[in-house]
């Protein structure tokens, strides 16, 4: 079992504001401030939140137990989950939009989450990772009418198993109901620029954010 504590945050941004809140979650074995980095890369006007996970691991940080790479353990992605909820609805009051940014494990905790309360959510964005199957959360068809989600994932990734990106396509593309956003990258586990542009056009598009104001 794991203790699930206040986490460790790192702020781009207004926590206290009205702007729509883009939470980014970092992939196994790193934490918050490598990713706030890509708050640089994203567009202005939005508040930014790294969140440290709560599981330590590899010299990093870790989102849930797993049963091997993508493989959430149900009991621990549940605990962990039920932590970040109760962060998030701490923070940010409902109606204060808030969008999803994972990463590698991050993104398999992102797709959890997304799929746990798809309503609690603006959009979530699945970066070089799996949604969490087998792990507890609902994928019936249709879970994510509607949600604005965006994936990536890149030809040469051979860290995620490759049935776990082939299954999340599929499901995203054609059982998930989102409004979906898909890019396929040629490099390997990583965030390239090419993905990284497209990010933005989707974040700018899900937030209706203006830049200028």
């Amino acid at each position: 079992m794991t203790t699930v504590t206040a986490p460790v945050v790192a702020w781009r941004g207004d926590p206290a504001g009205d702007r729509p809140l883009v939470v980014l979650l970092h992939g196994r074995g790193s934490d918050e401030t490598d990713i706030i980095n890509l708050a640089d890369h994203l567009p202005k006007g939005l508040t930014y939140a790294a969140v440290r996970a709560p599981i330590a691991e590899g010299g990093g940080y870790a989102w849930f137990a797993n049963r091997g790479i993508g493989r959430p353990i149900a009991e621990s992605l549940a605990e962990t989950m039920s932590g970040f909820r109760t962060w998030l609805d701490d923070v940010t009051p409902a109606g204060r939009p808030v969008v999803l940014v994972g990463f590698s494990g991050g993104a398999a905790f992102a797709g959890g989450l997304a799929l746990n309360d798809p309503d609690r959510y603006a959009g979530a964005a699945i970066l070089s990772g799996t949604l969490p199957f087998d792990a507890g959360v609902p994928t019936t068809p249709g879970r994510l009418a509607g949600l604005p989600v965006f994936v990536a994932h890149a030809d040469d990734d051979h860290v995620i198993p490759s049935e776990l990106l082939m299954r999340t396509w599929s499901y995203l593309h054609a059982g998930a109901g989102s409004t979906l956003t898909s890019v396929r990258d040629p490099g390997g586990h990583g965030i390239s620029y090419a993905v990284l542009r497209e990010l933005q056009t989707w974040l700018r598009d899900v937030t209706a954010i203006d830049e200028a104001a």
